[in-house]
């Protein structure tokens, strides 16, 4: 199972707790953690990535094993801590203003 932790804004919409678990079919990749999140929760379409373009939304950050991974390819397997489960992928609501 796949841990994933979502900012306070998404669990509120999701009707969740900090974390989730998934199940995430084949190889684990982001595009494939978000398609398994969207999949459980169809509330959450359209927030983390748009709905035509399925890119990451602007003020939304991934981290993997203490690392962001919000610019590197949606396609890029993820650390072997992250598959494994004991590792969660984050999702963040990034912070701006000044």
């Amino acid at each position: 199972m796949i841990r994933v932790v979502l900012p306070a804004h998404l669990r509120t919409l999701a009707k969740v707790d900090r974390e989730v678990q998934l199940s995430v079919p084949a190889l684990v990749t982001t595009r494939s953690i978000l398609d398994a999140l969207e999949l459980a929760y169809p509330m959450l379409c359209g927030t983390i990535r748009d709905h035509v373009t399925r890119q990451r939304r602007p003020l939304v950050r991934f981290f993997a094993c203490e690392q962001d991974i919000s610019h590197d390819s949606p396609d890029v397997p993820l650390p072997e801590k992250i598959t494994s489960g004991s590792e969660p992928f984050y999702i963040i609501g990034a912070i701006a203003g000044g």
